[in-house]
C-alpha cells in the first residue's frame, strides 16, 4: 500500500537538541546537578504531557520531589525556560516536510506536549500552519507510546496505517507505531533518515531529505 501520509514528532526531530541557555538557566535556579534535576524531570514529564499537570503544577511538583522552596516567580521563570528549551529548529527536516507537501503527501506532527511548551512554539513559530494535522498530546489527554494516540492521528489524516510513515526520536513510540503497522523510522539525523529511508524502499517514493 503506497505512502499517503508523513508523521512528524516535534522535539528532536523538527527541532534540534534542547538549547543550552535555558536548560542552564533551570540548572541556576533549582541548583541542582543535571542529573539530579533529570531524573524528576523525565519521570514527570508523561503526566505533563497527557494534560494531568499544567506547566506550573508539573514544575511544582519536581520542586516538591527535590525538596526546593522557590518563589512563584521563579517557578513561572523554570516553566518559561522549559518552554524556551524546545525551540531550536531542525532547518533540513523542516525543508523536507515541505517537500513532501509539494508532491502530495498529507504531513502531520503528532507531539508529547504540555500546555506551556504548547503556548511557546506557537507564538515563536508560523510553520505549523503548513502541516495537515496537529497532534499534542495535552489537548487528546492521550500520549504516545498510548496507540489511541497514534488512532486518532490516523482518523483524522484519513489512511490506513500502512498509508503512513512516523519519525520520532525515542524507541518505545517507534515500538508502538509499528504495533499498529504504521512504518517508523528511530531519528537521530537527516545522514540516518537518509539511509533508513533506503532500506525501507522508501526512496522510490518520497523526496529524499
Amino acid at each position: 500500500m503506497a505512502l499517503r501520509a508523513v508523521v512528524f514528532d516535534y522535539g528532536r526531530v523538527l527541532t534540534g537538541p534542547p538549547a543550552t541557555i535555558p536548560f542552564n538557566n533551570i540548572l541556576k535556579i533549582t541548583g541542582l546537578t543535571e542529573e539530579r534535576l533529570l531524573a524528576p524531570y523525565w519521570a514527570n514529564r508523561q503526566a505533563y504531557d497527557s494534560g494531568k499537570l499544567t506547566g506550573l503544577q508539573y514544575w511544582q511538583k519536581i520542586c516538591a520531589e527535590t525538596g526546593l522552596k522557590l518563589t512563584d516567580e521563579q517557578i513561572n521563570d523554570l516553566n518559561d525556560s522549559d518552554a524556551w528549551m524546545w525551540t531550536t529548529e531542525n532547518l533540513p527536516i523542516l525543508a523536507w516536510q515541505q517537500e513532501l507537501k509539494k508532491k502530495g503527501f498529507l504531513t502531520a506532527i503528532l507531539s508529547n506536549m504540555g500546555d506551556h511548551v504548547h503556548q511557546r512554539i506557537s507564538n515563536e513559530f508560523h510553520w505549523f500552519s503548513r502541516f495537515d494535522l496537529l497532534v499534542w498530546s495535552y489537548q487528546l489527554g492521550a500520549a504516545k507510546p498510548d496507540p489511541a494516540i497514534y488512532l486518532h492521528t490516523l482518523e483524522k489524516l484519513n489512511v490506513m496505517p500502512q498509508e503512513a510513515l512516523f519519525l520520532d526520536d525515542k524507541l518505545p513510540n517507534i515500538e508502538a507505531a509499528n504495533a499498529l503497522g504504521i512504518k517508523g523510522i528511530l531519528f537521530t539525523d537527516v545522514d540516518k533518515l537518509r539511509a533508513d529511508l533506503v532500506s525501507f524502499g522508501l526512496d522510490m517514493e518520497l523526496p529524499m531529505p
